[in-house]
């Protein structure tokens, strides 16, 4: 397998263990990444964004090699979505994923653009 597939199945592996994550064993921890904004309640956002994540790994591993290109741009898409909630865990000083400080939670803000660069390399063809 050619270095370009193994990192978009580890893509979608990472997403599919994030949303099972946000279904069991940290959803608590999901919970203080959403926005106060938000008008769905805690719980119920953090369970639909991980069925999400559950989607989008799955599709990211599955789609075929014409539709790849696609699918990386709405997974870099979905990465920047999310970014409201790093932006909230930080202003409100939320501890979360063992970023206790706000030197942490500041730097947990610089992950995305990795994350979205992850996604559409993975999936260019």
């Amino acid at each position: 397998m050619e270095t370009k597939n193994i990192s978009r199945v580890a893509l979608g592996a990472f997403l599919i263990t994030a949303g099972i994550g946000h279904l069991t064993f940290a959803r608590k921890e999901f919970q203080a990444q959403v926005p106060e904004w938000v008008p769905l309640d805690k719980d119920d956002t953090v369970v639909y964004s991980g069925i999400a994540e559950i989607a989008l790994g799955t599709a990211v591993i599955v789609t075929p090699k014409k539709y790849r290109n696609t699918m990386g741009k709405i997974v870099a898409g979905f990465f920047a979505a999310v970014l409201p909630g790093n932006i909230a865990q930080y202003k409100n000083r939320r501890d979360s994923f063992g970023l206790n400080t706000d030197n942490q939670r500041f730097a947990r803000l610089f992950m995305q653009a990795p994350l979205i660069a992850w996604a559409l390399k993975s999936t260019d063809e």
